[in-house]
């Protein structure tokens, strides 16, 4: 990890944006949160606070490439209606059923890959989703997001990863129905969180692991020509560092993009680190980017509630998605 332990504590204490030399890590943190949080969900999870009158609000889809950010907004609602959603419980067979249900009402043809994963609890069920938009040519463009939160008590995870969640869905509604150049895949991975507190191989990313596997084994994977991952979304406060291990060529693709949308206050050019799913693809030779905001002061906390998002947020996540597809869709 990249992060030195005073980092790590300011991250815990929930500082970060406010830590000049502050370096993310998307796990890197747990080890630092206090040891009265509980390993395992809790079935008694605090009510998430009511957002105030502003946070749903978006702009007209009609300005955000037909993204519907009050839409986006009200998967996350849903979401954090299920409680805690770690891997293998009740709660995120919910979440299951809930997205298998959204897709199917939207067109998508949807894969499923229902496995077991050994992870320091025993073995978890998980269950990966993938939509498949079909292309005129022979290429891929792969996006991604998970949807399992961490195993903390009284976490119920807006942003993460409900936010991300909820744009691919939005997503996935706008671009089931259309063709273009190349296919347009988009997974919804199960077991992106380490089930113990700290983030050490391989207690992490189980889901996206699985389906980079099970796509080399296909001989789908080398057809994968770019891999855009969203984790952590929708704050009110949003702000994306390009990501450090991403590919560069392709995380200038979605910065340029952002810049003319006029997102440039959101999309900075810092770069920090992060450890994530697209790991999972870069490490198979994938182009892959983590489009991440990790400044959040309440990341895996139960603090991360419902009146932290913003529509508006998930609105320009959304749309500088789609731009982005738009333009690799024209390479």
């Amino acid at each position: 990890m990249a992060l030195d332990r005073v980092t790590l504590f300011a991250v815990a204490l929930g500082v970060c944006a406010n830590f000049a030399s502050f370096i993310g890590c998307k796990a890197a943190g747990d080890q630092s949160q206090s040891a009265s949080q509980s390993q395992s969900p809790s079935s008694n999870a605090t009510v998430p606070a009511q957002p105030d009158k502003f946070s749903s609000y978006a702009p007209a889809p009609e300005t955000t490439g037909g993204f519907d950010g009050n839409s986006a907004y009200s998967h996350v609602v849903k979401q954090v209606a299920f409680g805690p959603r770690p891997s293998g419980s009740p709660a995120i067979t919910q979440v299951q059923e809930y997205l298998a249900a959204e897709l199917k009402s939207y067109g998508c043809s949807v894969e499923t890959d229902t496995f077991t994963a050994p992870t320091p609890a025993g073995r978890l069920p998980m269950k990966n989703f993938l939509v498949k938009i079909p292309g005129e040519n022979n290429g891929i463009i792969l996006l991604g997001t998970h949807y399992d939160t961490k195993r903390l008590e009284n976490f119920v995870g807006a942003d993460d990863a409900a936010s991300s969640t909820a744009v691919m869905l939005e997503i996935a509604r706008v671009l089931c129905r259309q063709r273009s150049r190349y296919a347009v895949w988009i997974a919804f991975f199960d077991g992106e969180e380490a089930v113990n507190r700290q983030w050490v191989d391989p207690d992490n990313c189980y889901g996206s692991r699985q389906m980079a596997a099970q796509l080399s084994i296909s001989g789908d994977l080398p057809k994968v020509r770019a891999f855009l991952l969203a984790d952590i979304v929708g704050s009110k406060a949003l702000r994306f560092r390009r990501e450090a291990n991403s590919s560069k060529a392709l995380t200038d693709v979605i910065w340029n993009t952002a810049a003319k949308l006029g997102y440039k206050d959101i999309f900075v050019n810092e770069s920090s680190p992060i450890e994530d799913d697209h790991q999972s693809f870069l490490k198979r030779g994938v182009p892959s980017v983590d489009v991440i905001d990790l400044e959040i002061p309440y990341w895996h906390t139960p603090q991360d509630t419902l009146d932290k998002i913003s529509g508006r947020s998930l609105a320009v996540t959304g749309h500088v998605f789609l731009e982005s597809i738009k333009r690799l869709q024209a390479k």
